[in-house]
């Protein structure tokens, strides 16, 4: 039997890592295996910017893809915790009850729904915002070369 309340705190917490998605699908899951990939690669782009600075070029790619990746299991962590407990015990318990206790929602549900929901935002418009910080000014710098 697939909790809701575990899914939901799995995908916020440990959705980086793959965790939500072993969890329902197994350790076969190969989008589980994937999504450490673009994790460990912003962490790398975050260690580029403290060796090199911020005019890393690479480190302004590679660091939205680690908040890009946690806002979207933030996401799916709201998701998992929004779902009826018919639609949830349908889709990962098919053998139970439609109403069965696995996909109700309680107060850990609603308290990883909140979270996810205010973590996810700030860290999406956070690298939404250094993205477009650092492109507008490599634009301005690239400017200015050509008009000297």
């Amino acid at each position: 039997m697939k909790n809701k309340t575990l899914a939901a705190w799995l995908a916020f917490l440990g959705g980086p890592l793959g965790l939500h998605r072993f969890y329902l699908h197994g350790l076969g899951d190969l989008l589980g295996w994937l999504l450490p990939i673009p994790t460990a690669l912003g962490l790398y782009g975050i260690q580029r910017v403290q060796a090199l600075g911020q005019d890393d070029h690479y480190s302004w790619v590679l660091i939205p893809l680690l908040g890009f990746t946690i806002a979207g299991c933030a996401l799916r962590a709201i998701l998992y915790g929004l779902m009826t407990p018919e639609q949830w015990n349908a889709r990962f318990n098919p053998q139970s009850a439609p109403d069965a206790t696995p996909g109700r929602t309680n107060w850990f549900t609603i308290f990883a729904i909140g979270l996810s929901l205010m973590i996810g935002t700030a860290v999406l418009m956070a690298s939404i915002a250094f993205s477009f910080q650092r492109y507008f000014e490599y634009q301005i710098e690239e400017a200015r070369k050509i008009s000297q």
